[in-house]
């Protein structure tokens, strides 16, 4: 069956939208992608995985210009000649939509062609959005395209109009079901690790009693990421002596605000290191060296409906994880065993916690419940299983 998947930005690379078209292709589906050209990649690329259909670059308008009318927005021309045609040039018996931007866009192409959509909702968009505003960060742009009750409104019409939505949580689900989304129309396909990404026992830093604590963050410098407790945090144990050293993976609009804070409360390179951006390998090399995982996300509504990637890479890798309250992430956590929750944005109680995983015994076992979870449950063996159940019966249900 010929599938498109839309991607609202440059392709490769999303962790997501490769293990999705990965597993669509492996069950002998034919996948078709539609991505974002901000750099000139080739227009067409066929890649294991699918074949990626980049938008043209329009040279005669600058560089500058060019990707102003890239901009993933559903009313956008650009994007809605380029989804429909390719559907219908690649004779896609669906489509489905990573998040909320063009899924309008989405849901006209499949309903000009006769072909179900599907919404791949990686997150709650409305409550980033809100988290953007109430940061105020909010540019020109953002007052037209990213205002958040027209972004509501956007949601509350795509979620009906979408013939499946797939979330990554439970919690998501509730919030669409409470939306009036028929339970039957929804599937949960968690973002856990692909089999071959999980390591053998024999390659993991096994837990045992350290001079020095290693700890590791991945994910976007952001401040409703909550790492300003884990600083502080960080602060306060330090006047106890208790030895640790955190590794901060990614970067993001706030890098230099945490950087500062870092310098302000007296800590040099070698106890905080700011790493920037690395290759996902280097980055799972880092993960590797580590001792404890953290998840010090604020429990806002965005952070109560969706799940990083990184907890699972945590639990993969044998880390025990630190993680905020934000209930998806603290739900697993408590419910595998697999580290200690604190209350979000608290230093102090940030600071409890990694005392308690300062014991080496303690950290061995919920390294070992971690790696358990993973192995049978938290893994893309089924999740992608899921997955291709809910699109191949959304096709049927269509014809």
């Amino acid at each position: 069956m010929k599938l498109l998947k839309i991607w609202d930005s440059e392709y490769p690379w999303d962790v997501r939208a490769e293990k999705v078209m990965r597993s669509l292709t492996a069950a002998g589906h034919d996948v078709h992608l539609v991505a974002r050209n901000r750099s000139g990649a080739p227009i067409v690329e066929k890649l294991d995985e699918a074949t990626v259909h980049r938008l043209h670059s329009w040279n005669l308008l600058g560089k500058k210009l060019d990707a102003l009318s890239q901009f993933p927005a559903f009313m956008n021309p650009r994007w809605m000649s380029h989804i429909r045609s390719n559907a219908r040039k690649s004779g896609s018996k669906a489509i489905i939509v990573r998040d909320l931007p063009l899924t309008p866009t989405a849901v006209w192409a499949g309903r000009s062609l006769g072909v179900p959509v599907i919404l791949d909702m990686a997150e709650n968009y409305p409550a980033m959005i809100r988290d953007i505003w109430m940061g105020g960060r909010q540019g020109p742009v953002d007052f037209l395209v990213r205002n958040p009750r027209f972004v509501s409104a956007v949601e509350k019409w795509s979620v009906k109009a979408v013939d499946h939505v797939i979330v990554v949580v439970e919690e998501s689900g509730e919030r669409l079901v409470e939306m009036g989304v028929d339970p039957d129309r929804i599937t949960v396909v968690c973002n856990t690790p692909w089999p071959s990404r999980i390591p053998d026992e024999e390659a993991l830093n096994p837990p045992g009693q350290v001079e020095l604590l290693r700890l590791v963050y991945l994910g976007l410098l952001e401040k409703p990421r909550g790492l300003e407790a884990v600083l502080k945090g960080l602060a306060v144990l330090r006047e106890e002596d208790f030895q640790a050293r955190l590794d901060i993976v990614g970067a993001g609009m706030d890098e230099e605000l945490f950087q500062s804070e870092a310098a302000r409360l007296g800590f040099s390179e070698k106890t905080i290191k700011f790493h920037g951006v690395l290759p996902y390998d280097e980055a799972l090399a880092v993960v590797v060296e580590s001792d404890v995982g953290l998840v010090p996300h604020l429990a806002v509504e965005s952070w109560n409906t969706t799940i990083p990637n990184k907890l699972f890479d945590y639990m993969s890798h044998g880390l025990p994880v630190i993680t905020s309250d934000a209930k998806p992430a603290a739900r697993i956590v408590r419910d595998v065993g697999c580290g200690e929750v604190f209350v979000s944005d608290d230093h102090e109680d940030f600071a409890r916690a990694l005392r308690k995983l300062g014991n080496a015994e303690t950290r061995a076992q919920m390294s070992r419940n971690g790696r358990r979870a993973i192995l049978t449950q938290y893994n893309w063996e089924t999740d992608g299983a899921k997955l291709l159940r809910a699109i191949e019966t959304t096709v049927s249900r269509h014809l």
